[in-house]
């Protein structure tokens, strides 16, 4: 039996926090955060990355990146 990793849930809420505070409108952040999980979700239900690290704290995570590495994005 595979044992779950261990997520630093202080890092994802201080990510979470980094990007509301960034963000003008806490609404469409929050909504920007949903469509990017829920979509993430089913283009990667296949995926073998990491099925134990949930969509949504996935994408507070790559958008929190984004936000403090702004070379991903010119990629």
């Amino acid at each position: 039996m595979q044992k779950r990793p261990q997520i630093d849930t202080s890092k994802i809420m201080y990510q979470a926090e980094e990007l509301i505070s960034a963000a003008s409108n806490r609404y469409r952040i929050t909504v920007q955060v949903a469509n990017r999980a829920k979509r993430r979700r089913y283009e990667d239900f296949d995926s073998v990355d990491d099925p134990f690290l949930k969509p949504v704290i996935r994408a507070i995570i790559e958008m929190s990146d984004e936000l403090t590495q702004p070379e991903i994005i010119g990629e």
